[in-house]
């Protein structure tokens, strides 16, 4: 098939609508309708139906019009790639990224990319991760980083683990009222003041979950957000409290920052990983930027592992490769 044709396909999943996905495409109305009774004929199969208002996919449509965009999404990288060669660039890689502000994988690894390929060009997109996986099935992205996977398209996905269950505990500054008291249980913070994330968010639904399995109500004195940086400068300055994991605090613990007031909080995010496209031929820019993600979960896997220094602070996940499902 023709680049003009899986073009026009694509527009017209997108507009549902046989003018205006003819004028997208650059066509009159009469060659837009020849061009799909062309393909039509050629596959032996319907693949758009018409309707009072409109058109829509057959399932053979369906399945046509997605490696029609994945077809056009390789030759736009194609371009790009070859246009990043020619103006002196050794290759691009395109990351969506959960917003997570607690983890540092990515920019760890954009770091080493940089300094280990200069020429790499890298773009970082942040969103959800619905958002961002269904650029990733559209070719837009190379790879997203995150923590869930909320998609339908399971069996399209790839996904790898960089880290496990992360453990997590109640901080606070070292200078809060309750710093050094034993033995303090949730039901004793329940009138502190909390930062929590934002509501909707993975982690304040397991926050509030685990007040609810504690027969607690949960803080009524609290600040929303998800930004790490105003987390900390909160902590410290006040006496309000956070859960948060353990391995990104011990440093500020052990500077006399701050402190832990519960440890071992039994709240599990569930496992950061990379996912990417099924059957996906990566360029050299995302080949490296994927490697040095590999790396670092690696990295992470052997930190997690029994009998490690850091085991008591984080639980062990095998590094494996299974499809994405749902969550």
């Amino acid at each position: 098939m023709k680049t003009r044709q899986l073009a026009f396909l694509v527009h017209l999943d997108e507009e549902r609508c046989l003018a205006r996905a003819a004028e997208a495409s650059g066509l009159t109305q009469p060659a837009a309708s020849k061009l799909l009774r062309q393909v039509e004929v050629t596959l032996g199969v319907q693949l758009f139906e018409r309707h009072p208002r409109g058109m829509s996919p057959t399932c053979y449509g369906e399945v046509l019009v997605r490696h029609a965009r994945a077809a056009l999404s390789q030759l736009g990288l194609a371009r790009k790639e070859i246009a990043a060669l020619k103006s002196g660039l050794s290759g691009k890689a395109s990351v969506g990224m959960v917003f997570d502000p607690h983890s540092d994988v990515v920019p760890r690894a954009i770091a080493r990319v940089k300094q280990r390929h200069p020429g790499v060009l890298v773009c970082l997109e942040v969103d959800s991760c619905k958002q961002l996986v269904q650029r990733l099935l559209q070719g837009d992205l190379d790879m997203v980083v995150g923590r869930v996977l909320d998609t339908a398209r399971a069996d399209d996905l790839v996904y790898e683990s960089l880290s496990g269950n992360e453990r997590y505990a109640v901080v606070a500054s070292a200078r809060h009222p309750l710093a050094g008291r034993k033995a303090i249980q949730l039901s004793n913070l329940v009138e502190q003041p909390w930062i929590l994330p934002p509501t909707g968010s993975l982690a304040r639904e397991k926050l509030s979950a685990l007040f609810v399995q504690s027969n607690l109500a949960p803080p009524a004195n609290v600040v929303e957000t998800a930004s790490a940086p105003v987390i900390m400068s909160l902590l410290q300055q006040t006496d309000m409290v956070a859960a948060l994991p353990e391995g990104t605090v011990q440093s500020s613990c052990k500077a006399g920052n701050l402190t832990v007031l519960i440890g071992n909080l039994p709240l599990r995010m569930g496992a950061f990983g990379v996912v990417t496209r099924r059957g996906q031929q990566l360029a050299s820019g995302a080949h490296i930027m994927l490697k040095t993600l590999r790396e670092l979960g690696g990295q992470l896997h052997a930190v997690d592992a029994p009998g490690s220094a850091s085991a008591s602070t984080s639980s062990h996940v095998q590094q494996s490769i299974r499809r994405a499902v749902g969550a």
